[in-house]
Protein backbone atom coordinates (compact mmCIF):
# COMPACT_ATOMS: atom_id res chain seq x y z
CA UNK A 1 0.00 0.00 0.00
CA UNK A 2 1.48 3.33 -0.78
CA UNK A 3 1.74 5.82 2.04
CA UNK A 4 -0.16 9.17 2.05
CA UNK A 5 0.73 10.99 4.24
CA UNK A 6 -2.13 13.17 6.34
CA UNK A 7 -2.39 16.61 8.10
CA UNK A 8 -5.35 17.20 10.48
CA UNK A 9 -6.01 21.51 10.45
CA UNK A 10 -8.75 21.11 12.51
CA UNK A 11 -7.75 23.35 15.24
CA UNK A 12 -6.12 26.03 12.80
CA UNK A 13 -8.38 25.78 9.45
CA UNK A 14 -11.48 24.04 11.44
CA UNK A 15 -11.26 26.90 13.87
CA UNK A 16 -11.62 29.79 11.15
CA UNK A 17 -15.36 28.32 11.05
CA UNK A 18 -18.74 29.94 11.78
CA UNK A 19 -19.47 29.50 15.42
CA UNK A 20 -16.28 27.42 16.73
CA UNK A 21 -14.25 28.85 19.40
CA UNK A 22 -11.99 26.27 20.57
CA UNK A 23 -10.84 26.60 24.46
CA UNK A 24 -6.81 25.83 25.37
CA UNK A 25 -8.16 22.63 26.76
CA UNK A 26 -10.82 21.82 23.81
CA UNK A 27 -7.55 22.09 21.14
CA UNK A 28 -5.06 19.42 23.59
CA UNK A 29 -8.39 16.92 23.64
CA UNK A 30 -8.92 17.47 20.16
CA UNK A 31 -5.22 16.86 19.41
CA UNK A 32 -5.15 13.65 21.68
CA UNK A 33 -7.71 12.30 19.67
CA UNK A 34 -6.08 12.91 16.72
CA UNK A 35 -2.57 11.87 17.83
CA UNK A 36 -4.42 8.26 18.97
CA UNK A 37 -6.09 8.61 15.57
CA UNK A 38 -2.45 8.52 14.06
CA UNK A 39 -2.80 10.98 11.52
CA UNK A 40 0.54 12.35 10.22
CA UNK A 41 0.88 15.82 10.98
CA UNK A 42 -1.22 18.29 13.27
CA UNK A 43 -1.76 21.72 12.26
CA UNK A 44 -2.13 23.38 15.51
CA UNK A 45 -2.33 27.11 14.71
CA UNK A 46 -0.47 30.21 14.57
CA UNK A 47 1.43 30.83 17.89
CA UNK A 48 2.50 34.40 16.63
CA UNK A 49 -1.34 35.35 16.37
CA UNK A 50 -2.82 34.95 19.85
CA UNK A 51 -2.02 33.98 23.34
CA UNK A 52 -4.52 31.08 23.21
CA UNK A 53 -2.04 29.25 20.78
CA UNK A 54 1.08 30.26 22.10
CA UNK A 55 -0.14 28.97 25.49
CA UNK A 56 -0.93 25.76 23.99
CA UNK A 57 1.98 25.14 21.82
CA UNK A 58 3.72 25.58 25.41
CA UNK A 59 1.82 22.74 26.96
CA UNK A 60 1.97 20.59 24.08
CA UNK A 61 6.03 21.19 24.42
CA UNK A 62 5.41 19.36 27.45
CA UNK A 63 3.41 16.38 26.62
CA UNK A 64 4.28 16.35 22.98
CA UNK A 65 2.43 13.87 20.74
CA UNK A 66 2.91 9.95 21.19
CA UNK A 67 3.10 9.73 16.72
CA UNK A 68 1.75 12.78 15.18
CA UNK A 69 4.03 15.80 14.36
CA UNK A 70 2.85 18.94 15.46
CA UNK A 71 2.90 21.56 13.32
CA UNK A 72 3.09 25.44 13.74
CA UNK A 73 1.27 27.49 10.84
CA UNK A 74 2.50 31.08 9.49
CA UNK A 75 2.83 33.14 6.77
CA UNK A 76 5.82 34.49 4.87
CA UNK A 77 8.23 37.02 5.84
CA UNK A 78 6.89 40.32 5.65
CA UNK A 79 8.04 42.35 2.77
CA UNK A 80 10.94 44.23 2.54
CA UNK A 81 11.51 42.68 6.61
CA UNK A 82 14.44 40.35 7.24
CA UNK A 83 13.69 36.87 8.73
CA UNK A 84 15.34 37.34 11.89
CA UNK A 85 13.45 40.44 12.30
CA UNK A 86 10.15 39.02 11.29
CA UNK A 87 7.79 38.34 14.61
CA UNK A 88 5.44 35.76 12.81
CA UNK A 89 8.87 33.59 12.24
CA UNK A 90 10.44 34.09 15.88
CA UNK A 91 6.95 32.83 17.21
CA UNK A 92 6.98 30.06 15.07
CA UNK A 93 10.50 29.35 15.82
CA UNK A 94 9.50 29.91 20.13
CA UNK A 95 6.75 27.21 19.22
CA UNK A 96 9.49 24.90 19.28
CA UNK A 97 7.30 22.27 16.61
CA UNK A 98 9.44 19.63 14.89
CA UNK A 99 7.36 20.76 11.20
CA UNK A 100 6.58 24.49 10.33
CA UNK A 101 3.17 24.76 7.65
CA UNK A 102 4.31 28.40 5.67
CA UNK A 103 1.87 29.59 3.30
CA UNK A 104 3.05 32.04 0.76
CA UNK A 105 1.01 33.95 -2.78
CA UNK A 106 1.12 31.58 -5.96
CA UNK A 107 -1.65 33.85 -7.40
CA UNK A 108 0.20 36.85 -8.93
CA UNK A 109 -3.04 39.35 -8.48
CA UNK A 110 -2.77 38.34 -4.91
CA UNK A 111 1.32 39.70 -4.63
CA UNK A 112 -0.11 42.88 -6.21
CA UNK A 113 -3.62 43.61 -5.01
CA UNK A 114 -2.92 41.99 -1.54
CA UNK A 115 0.68 41.84 -0.48
CA UNK A 116 1.35 45.48 -2.59
CA UNK A 117 4.61 44.14 -3.65
CA UNK A 118 6.41 42.90 -6.53
CA UNK A 119 6.23 39.75 -8.12
CA UNK A 120 10.07 39.14 -7.46
CA UNK A 121 9.61 40.32 -3.72
CA UNK A 122 7.41 37.74 -3.05
CA UNK A 123 9.85 34.89 -4.60
CA UNK A 124 12.14 36.60 -1.98
CA UNK A 125 10.08 36.24 0.45
CA UNK A 126 9.45 32.39 -0.46
CA UNK A 127 13.01 31.65 -0.21
CA UNK A 128 14.32 33.57 2.67
CA UNK A 129 11.37 32.15 4.89
CA UNK A 130 12.09 28.91 4.33
CA UNK A 131 15.81 29.09 3.84
CA UNK A 132 15.61 30.55 7.61
CA UNK A 133 13.07 28.02 8.82
CA UNK A 134 15.63 24.95 7.41
CA UNK A 135 18.66 26.51 9.14
CA UNK A 136 16.85 26.07 12.38
CA UNK A 137 16.01 22.45 11.96
CA UNK A 138 12.67 22.50 10.89
CA UNK A 139 10.57 20.50 8.50
CA UNK A 140 9.37 22.75 6.57
CA UNK A 141 5.19 22.38 4.42
CA UNK A 142 4.90 24.87 2.15
CA UNK A 143 1.16 25.79 1.58
CA UNK A 144 0.72 27.06 -2.08
CA UNK A 145 -2.45 29.24 -1.32
CA UNK A 146 -4.41 30.14 -4.44
CA UNK A 147 -2.55 28.22 -6.51
CA UNK A 148 -5.39 26.35 -9.04
CA UNK A 149 -6.34 30.40 -9.73
CA UNK A 150 -3.14 31.71 -10.09
CA UNK A 151 -2.10 28.68 -12.14
CA UNK A 152 -5.25 29.14 -14.64
CA UNK A 153 -4.16 33.25 -14.81
CA UNK A 154 -0.19 32.48 -14.99
CA UNK A 155 0.65 29.51 -15.11
CA UNK A 156 4.24 30.48 -15.18
CA UNK A 157 4.81 32.15 -12.24
CA UNK A 158 2.86 29.67 -10.49
CA UNK A 159 5.27 27.78 -10.87
CA UNK A 160 7.94 29.98 -10.60
CA UNK A 161 6.91 30.14 -6.93
CA UNK A 162 6.95 26.24 -6.46
CA UNK A 163 10.12 26.07 -7.61
CA UNK A 164 11.65 28.59 -5.66
CA UNK A 165 9.85 26.57 -2.59
CA UNK A 166 11.86 23.74 -3.48
CA UNK A 167 15.44 24.81 -4.27
CA UNK A 168 14.54 26.88 -0.78
CA UNK A 169 14.58 23.13 1.04
CA UNK A 170 10.88 22.80 1.43
CA UNK A 171 10.21 19.32 2.27
CA UNK A 172 6.39 19.45 0.88
CA UNK A 173 5.13 21.44 -1.68
CA UNK A 174 0.89 21.66 -0.83
CA UNK A 175 -1.30 23.09 -3.74
CA UNK A 176 -4.16 25.13 -2.30
CA UNK A 177 -7.39 25.38 -3.69
CA UNK A 178 -8.25 27.78 -1.34
CA UNK A 179 -11.24 29.82 -3.20
CA UNK A 180 -12.92 25.98 -3.73
CA UNK A 181 -13.71 26.38 -6.87
CA UNK A 182 -11.78 24.01 -8.99
CA UNK A 183 -12.99 20.72 -10.79
CA UNK A 184 -11.83 17.17 -10.20
CA UNK A 185 -10.49 16.85 -13.67
CA UNK A 186 -8.39 20.68 -13.46
CA UNK A 187 -7.07 19.16 -10.32
CA UNK A 188 -5.66 16.00 -11.87
CA UNK A 189 -4.15 17.70 -14.92
CA UNK A 190 -2.42 20.37 -13.02
CA UNK A 191 -1.36 18.35 -10.13
CA UNK A 192 0.02 15.58 -12.50
CA UNK A 193 1.88 18.13 -14.28
CA UNK A 194 3.69 19.74 -10.96
CA UNK A 195 4.24 15.74 -9.25
CA UNK A 196 6.38 14.96 -12.58
CA UNK A 197 8.54 18.54 -12.67
CA UNK A 198 9.63 18.75 -8.98
CA UNK A 199 11.24 16.07 -7.11
CA UNK A 200 9.51 16.90 -3.58
CA UNK A 201 6.57 15.48 -1.73
CA UNK A 202 2.95 17.11 -3.21
CA UNK A 203 0.53 17.84 -1.19
CA UNK A 204 -3.07 18.63 -1.72
CA UNK A 205 -5.18 21.29 0.37
CA UNK A 206 -8.96 21.78 -0.90
CA UNK A 207 -11.65 23.47 0.49
CA UNK A 208 -15.36 22.43 -0.50
CA UNK A 209 -17.12 25.73 -2.60
CA UNK A 210 -18.01 23.79 -4.88
CA UNK A 211 -18.74 20.56 -3.24
CA UNK A 212 -15.95 18.92 -4.78
CA UNK A 213 -12.94 19.50 -1.96
CA UNK A 214 -13.31 15.62 -1.49
CA UNK A 215 -13.58 14.41 -5.05
CA UNK A 216 -10.56 16.90 -5.56
CA UNK A 217 -8.28 15.61 -2.80
CA UNK A 218 -8.80 12.18 -4.32
CA UNK A 219 -8.27 13.37 -7.41
CA UNK A 220 -4.92 15.09 -6.65
CA UNK A 221 -3.76 11.69 -5.07
CA UNK A 222 -4.55 9.67 -8.20
CA UNK A 223 -1.80 12.21 -10.33
CA UNK A 224 0.57 11.76 -7.66
CA UNK A 225 -0.10 13.80 -4.57
CA UNK A 226 1.26 11.81 -1.34
CA UNK A 227 0.37 14.05 1.30
CA UNK A 228 -3.09 15.59 1.33
CA UNK A 229 -4.70 18.59 3.88
CA UNK A 230 -7.90 18.50 5.42
CA UNK A 231 -10.17 18.70 8.87
CA UNK A 232 -11.55 15.50 10.31
CA UNK A 233 -14.77 16.53 10.59
CA UNK A 234 -14.85 18.85 7.78
CA UNK A 235 -15.84 22.44 8.52
CA UNK A 236 -13.72 24.83 8.32
CA UNK A 237 -13.76 28.70 7.08
CA UNK A 238 -16.55 29.20 4.42
CA UNK A 239 -18.12 26.05 3.11
CA UNK A 240 -15.36 23.93 4.82
CA UNK A 241 -12.42 21.88 4.00
CA UNK A 242 -12.60 18.50 2.68
CA UNK A 243 -13.75 16.22 4.81
CA UNK A 244 -10.73 14.26 6.17
CA UNK A 245 -12.37 11.15 7.52
CA UNK A 246 -14.28 10.89 4.06
CA UNK A 247 -10.27 10.93 1.70
CA UNK A 248 -8.95 8.99 4.30
CA UNK A 249 -11.97 5.95 4.32
CA UNK A 250 -11.98 6.59 0.52
CA UNK A 251 -8.47 6.41 0.07
CA UNK A 252 -7.44 3.44 2.11
CA UNK A 253 -10.67 1.06 1.54
CA UNK A 254 -11.24 1.82 -2.03
CA UNK A 255 -7.97 3.34 -3.75
CA UNK A 256 -5.45 0.77 -1.51
CA UNK A 257 -3.13 3.78 0.11
CA UNK A 258 -2.35 3.47 3.77
CA UNK A 259 -2.98 7.04 5.12
CA UNK A 260 -3.34 5.61 8.66
CA UNK A 261 -2.35 2.37 10.55
CA UNK A 262 -5.00 -0.22 9.17
CA UNK A 263 -6.20 -0.90 12.54
CA UNK A 264 -6.86 3.05 13.69
CA UNK A 265 -9.81 3.00 10.44
CA UNK A 266 -12.52 0.87 12.91
CA UNK A 267 -11.69 4.50 15.25
CA UNK A 268 -12.85 6.64 12.63
CA UNK A 269 -16.43 7.24 13.85
CA UNK A 270 -15.82 7.75 17.06
CA UNK A 271 -13.09 10.48 16.75
CA UNK A 272 -15.30 12.35 14.41
CA UNK A 273 -18.13 12.26 17.15
CA UNK A 274 -15.76 13.20 19.95
CA UNK A 275 -14.30 16.36 17.85
CA UNK A 276 -17.87 17.34 16.68
CA UNK A 277 -19.04 17.63 20.07
CA UNK A 278 -16.03 19.80 21.71
CA UNK A 279 -16.41 21.86 19.07
CA UNK A 280 -19.93 22.07 19.69
CA UNK A 281 -21.26 21.15 15.71
CA UNK A 282 -23.99 18.63 15.05
CA UNK A 283 -22.63 16.32 12.76
CA UNK A 284 -25.38 15.83 9.07
CA UNK A 285 -26.52 12.22 9.76
CA UNK A 286 -26.25 11.60 6.32
CA UNK A 287 -22.17 12.25 6.45
CA UNK A 288 -20.60 9.67 4.60
CA UNK A 289 -19.29 6.34 6.63
CA UNK A 290 -19.41 8.31 10.10
CA UNK A 291 -22.71 9.79 9.98
CA UNK A 292 -25.32 8.06 11.91
CA UNK A 293 -27.35 7.16 8.69
CA UNK A 294 -24.58 6.28 6.80
CA UNK A 295 -25.19 2.61 7.23
CA UNK A 296 -29.22 3.33 7.64
CA UNK A 297 -31.83 0.92 5.94
CA UNK A 298 -35.32 1.67 5.66
CA UNK A 299 -38.29 -1.18 4.69
CA UNK A 300 -38.64 -2.82 1.63
CA UNK A 301 -36.13 -4.75 -0.55
CA UNK A 302 -33.26 -2.93 1.13
CA UNK A 303 -33.67 -3.89 4.14
CA UNK A 304 -33.85 -7.65 3.02
CA UNK A 305 -31.50 -7.59 0.82
CA UNK A 306 -28.59 -6.00 3.04
CA UNK A 307 -29.35 -8.86 5.66
CA UNK A 308 -29.09 -11.79 3.03
CA UNK A 309 -25.88 -10.27 1.83
CA UNK A 310 -24.37 -6.85 2.96
CA UNK A 311 -22.76 -5.60 -0.18
CA UNK A 312 -25.66 -5.58 -2.36
CA UNK A 313 -26.68 -2.06 -0.50
CA UNK A 314 -23.68 -1.18 1.35
CA UNK A 315 -20.58 -0.25 -0.31
CA UNK A 316 -18.11 -1.15 2.38
CA UNK A 317 -18.58 -2.68 5.93
CA UNK A 318 -20.02 -0.54 8.81
CA UNK A 319 -17.41 -2.04 11.38
CA UNK A 320 -14.32 -0.86 8.81
CA UNK A 321 -15.17 2.75 10.35
CA UNK A 322 -16.36 1.71 13.30
CA UNK A 323 -19.60 2.55 12.37
CA UNK A 324 -22.72 0.16 13.07
CA UNK A 325 -26.07 -0.59 10.78
CA UNK A 326 -29.35 0.90 11.56
CA UNK A 327 -32.55 -0.74 9.99
CA UNK A 328 -35.35 1.45 10.71
CA UNK A 329 -38.48 0.70 12.47
CA UNK A 330 -41.80 1.44 11.14
CA UNK A 331 -45.16 0.39 9.90
CA UNK A 332 -43.60 -0.71 6.64
CA UNK A 333 -41.10 -2.08 8.09
CA UNK A 334 -42.32 -5.83 7.81
CA UNK A 335 -41.68 -9.12 10.64
CA UNK A 336 -38.67 -9.32 9.63
CA UNK A 337 -37.28 -6.40 10.52
CA UNK A 338 -38.63 -6.40 13.69
CA UNK A 339 -37.43 -9.79 14.51
CA UNK A 340 -33.80 -8.51 13.10
CA UNK A 341 -33.81 -5.50 15.74
CA UNK A 342 -35.57 -7.65 18.68
CA UNK A 343 -32.93 -10.68 18.50
CA UNK A 344 -30.10 -7.95 19.04
CA UNK A 345 -32.13 -8.01 22.92
CA UNK A 346 -33.34 -11.68 22.41
CA UNK A 347 -31.41 -13.36 20.57
CA UNK A 348 -33.57 -16.93 20.87
CA UNK A 349 -36.83 -15.35 19.32
CA UNK A 350 -38.70 -16.83 15.89
CA UNK A 351 -41.08 -15.39 13.79
CA UNK A 352 -43.74 -17.88 15.29
CA UNK A 353 -43.15 -17.31 19.44
CA UNK A 354 -45.68 -15.30 21.41
CA UNK A 355 -43.48 -12.90 21.92
CA UNK A 356 -43.23 -11.89 18.48
CA UNK A 357 -46.47 -11.68 17.95
CA UNK A 358 -46.61 -9.56 21.42
CA UNK A 359 -44.22 -6.92 20.00
CA UNK A 360 -45.28 -6.67 16.60
CA UNK A 361 -49.15 -5.88 17.83
CA UNK A 362 -47.35 -3.49 20.61
CA UNK A 363 -45.53 -1.62 17.89
CA UNK A 364 -48.68 -1.36 15.51
CA UNK A 365 -50.34 -0.05 18.57
CA UNK A 366 -48.22 2.56 19.87
CA UNK A 367 -47.57 3.69 15.88
CA UNK A 368 -51.70 4.44 16.15
CA UNK A 369 -51.41 6.26 19.19
CA UNK A 370 -48.68 8.61 17.20
CA UNK A 371 -45.28 7.11 18.29
CA UNK A 372 -42.59 6.37 15.95
CA UNK A 373 -39.58 4.15 15.88
CA UNK A 374 -37.99 4.84 12.93
CA UNK A 375 -35.33 7.65 14.16
CA UNK A 376 -36.01 5.88 18.03
CA UNK A 377 -35.04 2.90 18.27
CA UNK A 378 -33.31 3.51 21.78
CA UNK A 379 -37.47 3.68 23.00
CA UNK A 380 -38.40 0.86 21.04
CA UNK A 381 -35.58 -1.28 22.90
CA UNK A 382 -37.05 -0.19 26.14
CA UNK A 383 -40.49 -1.01 25.13
CA UNK A 384 -39.39 -4.85 24.23
CA UNK A 385 -37.51 -5.20 27.09
CA UNK A 386 -40.88 -4.31 28.95
CA UNK A 387 -42.59 -7.45 27.49
CA UNK A 388 -39.69 -9.54 27.54
CA UNK A 389 -39.37 -9.09 31.10
CA UNK A 390 -36.22 -8.37 30.67
CA UNK A 391 -36.64 -4.25 31.85
CA UNK A 392 -33.89 -2.89 34.13
CA UNK A 393 -35.75 -0.13 36.22
CA UNK A 394 -32.94 2.50 37.35
CA UNK A 395 -35.35 5.23 38.60
CA UNK A 396 -38.84 5.53 38.36
CA UNK A 397 -40.15 8.98 38.63
CA UNK A 398 -42.38 9.46 41.10
CA UNK A 399 -43.50 13.25 40.85
CA UNK A 400 -43.16 16.24 38.45
CA UNK A 401 -44.67 19.83 38.58
CA UNK A 402 -43.24 22.67 36.07
CA UNK A 403 -43.96 26.08 36.89
CA UNK A 404 -43.74 28.47 33.13
CA UNK A 405 -44.36 31.95 34.51
CA UNK A 406 -45.75 33.92 31.76
CA UNK A 407 -44.59 37.78 31.72
CA UNK A 408 -43.99 40.72 29.37
CA UNK A 409 -40.99 39.84 27.69
CA UNK A 410 -38.89 42.64 29.56
CA UNK A 411 -39.68 40.66 32.62
CA UNK A 412 -39.12 37.09 31.45
CA UNK A 413 -38.51 34.73 34.01
CA UNK A 414 -37.07 31.17 33.52
CA UNK A 415 -39.42 28.09 33.93
CA UNK A 416 -38.81 26.16 37.08
CA UNK A 417 -38.98 22.41 37.71
CA UNK A 418 -39.63 19.77 40.33
CA UNK A 419 -38.89 16.36 40.14
CA UNK A 420 -39.18 13.41 43.04
CA UNK A 421 -36.89 10.02 41.91
CA UNK A 422 -36.41 6.60 43.80
CA UNK A 423 -34.09 4.94 43.32
CA UNK A 424 -33.58 1.55 45.19
CA UNK A 425 -36.04 2.84 47.85
CA UNK A 426 -33.94 6.13 48.23
CA UNK A 427 -35.78 9.46 47.14
CA UNK A 428 -34.68 12.28 46.35
CA UNK A 429 -36.15 15.87 45.58
CA UNK A 430 -34.79 18.24 43.06
CA UNK A 431 -35.68 21.47 41.43
CA UNK A 432 -34.17 23.35 38.95
CA UNK A 433 -34.46 26.41 36.88
CA UNK A 434 -34.69 26.40 32.52
CA UNK A 435 -34.97 28.15 29.58
CA UNK A 436 -38.22 26.89 29.03
CA UNK A 437 -39.85 24.20 30.57
CA UNK A 438 -38.38 20.75 29.10
CA UNK A 439 -35.19 22.67 29.89
CA UNK A 440 -35.94 22.61 33.32
CA UNK A 441 -37.32 19.00 33.60
CA UNK A 442 -34.07 17.79 31.74
CA UNK A 443 -31.89 19.69 34.27
CA UNK A 444 -33.96 18.99 37.75
CA UNK A 445 -34.11 15.18 36.36
CA UNK A 446 -30.37 14.89 35.64
CA UNK A 447 -29.31 16.61 38.94
CA UNK A 448 -31.48 14.52 40.90
CA UNK A 449 -29.68 11.47 38.96
CA UNK A 450 -26.46 12.54 39.49
CA UNK A 451 -26.04 11.99 43.04
CA UNK A 452 -26.72 7.97 42.10
CA UNK A 453 -25.45 7.46 38.42
CA UNK A 454 -22.23 10.26 38.22
CA UNK A 455 -22.39 9.68 35.03
CA UNK A 456 -25.32 10.86 33.59
CA UNK A 457 -23.54 14.24 34.30
CA UNK A 458 -22.21 13.82 30.88
CA UNK A 459 -25.14 13.52 28.84
CA UNK A 460 -27.05 16.17 27.62
CA UNK A 461 -30.05 16.85 25.17
CA UNK A 462 -28.68 17.42 21.57
CA UNK A 463 -32.18 17.73 19.56
CA UNK A 464 -35.54 18.32 20.48
CA UNK A 465 -38.60 18.16 18.06
CA UNK A 466 -42.04 18.15 18.95
CA UNK A 467 -44.84 17.35 16.05
CA UNK A 468 -48.84 17.69 16.05
CA UNK A 469 -49.95 14.36 14.94
CA UNK A 470 -53.61 14.85 14.55
CA UNK A 471 -53.75 18.99 14.35
CA UNK A 472 -57.49 18.96 13.22
CA UNK A 473 -57.75 18.40 16.88
CA UNK A 474 -56.23 21.37 17.71
CA UNK A 475 -55.72 22.18 20.96
CA UNK A 476 -56.60 18.60 22.34
CA UNK A 477 -53.82 17.04 19.75
CA UNK A 478 -51.69 14.67 20.38
CA UNK A 479 -48.08 15.40 20.22
CA UNK A 480 -45.13 13.45 19.57
CA UNK A 481 -41.68 14.39 20.91
CA UNK A 482 -38.45 13.13 19.77
CA UNK A 483 -35.62 14.10 21.36
CA UNK A 484 -31.71 13.44 20.18
CA UNK A 485 -29.20 12.85 23.29
CA UNK A 486 -25.24 12.31 23.83
CA UNK A 487 -22.90 11.74 25.70
CA UNK A 488 -20.10 13.33 23.77
CA UNK A 489 -19.50 10.10 22.00
CA UNK A 490 -23.08 8.02 21.48
CA UNK A 491 -26.13 9.31 20.11
CA UNK A 492 -29.32 8.00 21.00
CA UNK A 493 -33.38 9.49 20.35
CA UNK A 494 -35.96 8.26 21.97
CA UNK A 495 -39.52 9.37 21.54
CA UNK A 496 -42.84 10.26 23.75
CA UNK A 497 -46.27 10.63 22.77
CA UNK A 498 -49.47 12.38 24.60
CA UNK A 499 -51.50 15.49 24.07
CA UNK A 500 -50.10 17.07 26.98
CA UNK A 501 -46.27 18.41 25.07
CA UNK A 502 -44.95 18.37 28.69
CA UNK A 503 -46.00 14.47 29.60
CA UNK A 504 -44.65 13.51 26.15
CA UNK A 505 -41.41 15.29 26.72
CA UNK A 506 -40.99 13.98 30.13
CA UNK A 507 -41.64 10.33 28.75
CA UNK A 508 -38.66 10.87 26.22
CA UNK A 509 -36.40 12.04 28.50
CA UNK A 510 -36.81 9.66 30.95
CA UNK A 511 -36.40 7.12 28.21
CA UNK A 512 -33.24 8.89 27.06
CA UNK A 513 -31.55 8.46 30.87
CA UNK A 514 -32.89 4.91 31.15
CA UNK A 515 -31.39 4.28 28.09
CA UNK A 516 -28.05 5.42 28.77
CA UNK A 517 -27.94 3.68 32.18
CA UNK A 518 -29.09 0.37 30.45
CA UNK A 519 -26.25 0.68 28.22
CA UNK A 520 -23.75 1.75 30.88
CA UNK A 521 -24.55 -0.71 33.57
CA UNK A 522 -26.98 -3.43 32.02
Amino acid sequence: MKKIFTLDSTLRDGAQAMGISFSVQDKLKIAAILDKLEVGYIEAGNPGSNPKDLQFFELMAKNPPRSAKLTAFGSTRRKHTKPEDDPNLCALLAAGTPAVTIFGKSWDVHVRAILNTELVENLNMIRDTITYLKSHGREVIYDAEHFFDGYSENPDYALETLKTACESGADCICLCDTNGGSFPDEIYKITGLVCSRFDVQVGIHTHDDGGMAVANSVMAVEAGATHVQGTLPGFGERCGNANLSTVMANLQLKKNYSCIPEGELTGLTAAVREVAEIANIHLQSNMPYVGSCAFTHKAGMHIDGVMKMSRTFEHVSPSSVGNSRRLLLSEVAGRSTILEKVRQICPDINKESEEARLIVDMLKEMEREGYQFEGAESSFELAVRRILGKEVKFFELEMLSVTDEQTPAAQCKPACATVKISVGGRHEITAAEGNGPVNAIDTALRKALEIFYPEIGGVRLNDYKVRVINSEAATAATTRVMIESTDGRDYWTTVGVDTDIITASSKALTDAIQYKLLKTHG
